[in-house]
């Protein structure tokens, strides 16, 4: 029986993804996934001070660097790239399903899920917070959201390579999962009824899901409907806005030190 055209357009695509790579760049990003040995690394360019400095890494690795002269940078980067002297193509990291990845340990369980938040150097300071206040995962949707990126690698600063970062498909329905699984889901907007604090105290120990949008259009209403409750990091004084990635942060140390 002849498959139907969708059908093959999806596995064709399917194929394309596995054999997608990205360039990481910068020093600590190409060092931590040198060191990953989950990581499939392809090819390593490094300038001669940048293979000193890595020189530890690049051993680990077992890669044959190729030396380039910093002046005509020979790795495919953005001009605006600050690589330092250090660039290496791998494939994407495959971290599992989300019910693997996100299974709670007891009372204790903590995840990030961002609702079309877009900008790389958001999700990447997200990733540092999270890997610091010991969550699962980060989780985004595949479209409309930062993809795994030099960019992104950059500003984790390596946590990329520690920190699981889940792409899926619709958000509502992980977030029913995440339900399913016992974790409570605080979605967090200004608008929020109680404070971060209060929201927290209503409900039992056991494992949080923290719920962020994009600045600006903030939750979609589908995400803010799916949340259990919406919270608000209160403020001092008249501008009572955070950066998304400083939002995280203060969310995963209340939501941890409540555990």
């Amino acid at each position: 029986m002849k498959k139907p055209a969708w059908v093959i357009d999806k596995e064709k695509s399917r194929r394309a993804a596995a054999q997608e790579t990205l360039w990481l760049f910068g020093l600590h990003a190409v060092e931590d996934a040198l060191r990953n040995p989950a990581r499939d690394k392809r090819r390593l360019i490094l300038t001669r001070n940048a293979a000193d400095k890595l020189a530890d890494a690049v051993a680990v690795s077992g890669l044959e660097p190729e030396i380039s002269d910093p002046r005509k940078f020979a790795a495919p980067l953005d001009a605006q790239a600050v690589h330092q002297g250090a660039a290496l193509e791998v494939r994407p990291l495959a971290w599992g399903s989300l019910s693997e990845v996100c299974a709670p340990e007891g009372a204790r369980g903590l995840v990030v899920l961002l609702d079309h938040v877009s900008d790389p150097h958001n999700v990447g300071a997200i990733l540092r917070s999270a890997e610091v206040f010991g969550a699962k995962a980060v989780i985004a949707t595949q479209r409309h959201a930062a993809p795994e990126t030099g960019a992104l690698a950059k500003t984790a600063s390596g946590a990329l390579e520690r920190q699981p970062y889940l792409r899926i498909r619709n958000l509502a329905e992980e977030m029913e999962a995440l339900k399913s699984m016992g974790y409570v889901l605080l979605g967090l907007d200004g608008t929020g009824d109680v404070t971060l604090a209060e929201g927290l105290a209503r409900f039992p120990p056991g494992p949080i899901a923290l719920v962020l949008g994009a600045e600006g259009p903030g939750l979609r209403d589908k995400t803010r409907a799916t949340c259990d409750l919406i919270v608000r990091v209160p403020s001092a004084g008249e501008f009572g806005s955070l950066n998304v990635s400083n939002a995280a942060a203060v969310a995963l140390y209340a939501a941890r030190m409540a555990q």
